[in-house]
């Protein structure tokens, strides 16, 4: 049985992630497979986006699909005042997929109860992005082997990083992973997340500096605070340089050690670890696009 849509990362199983893994490695070694001749898929991006949006589409190309859609809802019906109810119904007509990203928290999950094709949640507002994700935790698996023991450090902008909402979750059903939350009060990780991870028994720590304690780490999840997010500039402009990760801070990090990032960055990563091989943020996201094709074939039933 195959899942109908990708809204949340809990919409996957375990066996489903793993399953995942398995199929992105498959399509690194051959990218070019025709699996969806003759399909189409809607790309209906309400929310700017680059690398969600390519990667995306060059998974459908690869696999022999056509792409049909949006990249700013200005150039839709939208701007005529167009529901997303309708948006969705008719967009559903013309397509064998939907993939769609939108600013409002719980978007995905309604267009997804609307549609009469499945749904891919490309990231809705602060909530989930599980695409991302799964990329994730294919580029976690390529660098430590596992997911299993993880000790991660997720660093920035935790209350509105949807990414790092929807890592937690999927991290949760591996064997012993630790969480080691590092943001200002302003940003916390919140609470319901860390009620979550404490029914689950999983430790975490938090933190609001972080130089001296990534030497622990297996993988360092730097997030970008999100200007688009907050509603009072000044708010911004009190966090949004709050943490820089700098070559001269990881001589002491795990040879192991990776460096992540969802993408694009600001400033959050100085331009001197790039070169740093444990800088792996642009494999990463790279390997979105093998994820993706991974992601699409499991919910078609293709592979």
């Amino acid at each position: 049985m195959y899942p109908k849509n990708l809204i949340s990362i809990t919409d996957f199983s375990k066996d489903d992630y793993l399953k995942i893994m398995k199929l992105a490695a498959e399509f690194e070694k051959e990218p070019n497979q025709d699996l969806l001749k003759g399909k189409v898929v809607a790309s209906l991006f309400f929310e700017p986006s680059t690398r969600t949006r390519l990667s995306f589409e060059t998974a459908v190309t690869r696999l022999g699909g056509k792409i049909i859609g949006f990249t700013d809802s200005s150039s839709s019906s939208v701007t005529k005042g167009e529901t997303l109810h309708d948006t969705i119904r008719m967009v559903s007509n013309y397509a064998d997929m939907i993939v769609m990203r939108h600013p409002l928290e719980g978007s995905a999950r309604y267009a997804s109860q609307i549609s009469g094709v499945p749904v891919i949640n490309a990231g809705d507002g602060a909530n989930q992005h599980p695409t991302q994700t799964l990329l994730d935790m294919y580029s976690i698996t390529k660098t430590q082997g596992s997911l299993d023991n993880i000790n991660i450090f997720l660093v920035g902008d935790l209350k509105y990083g949807r990414t790092v909402h929807s890592l937690l979750q999927a991290l949760s059903v591996f064997e012993n992973p630790i969480f080691n939350f590092v943001a200002p009060p302003e940003l916390a990780m919140p609470t319901e997340y860390k009620r979550f991870l404490d029914r689950k028994g999983i430790r975490y720590f938090e933190h609001t500096e972080f130089n001296d304690i990534i030497s622990e780490a297996d993988i360092i999840y730097m997030t970008r605070v999100q200007k688009e997010r907050f509603n009072d500039p000044i708010e911004y402009e009190k966090v949004k340089n709050i943490y820089i990760l700098k070559n001269s801070m990881l001589e002491n990090t795990k040879p192991t050690m990776k460096i992540l990032h969802p993408l694009p960055r600001v400033n959050e990563i100085h331009s001197d670890v790039d070169s740093n091989p444990k800088a792996y943020y642009f494999t990463q996201a790279l390997n979105g696009m093998y994820t993706r094709e991974a992601i699409i074939s499991h919910i078609m039933g293709l592979k």
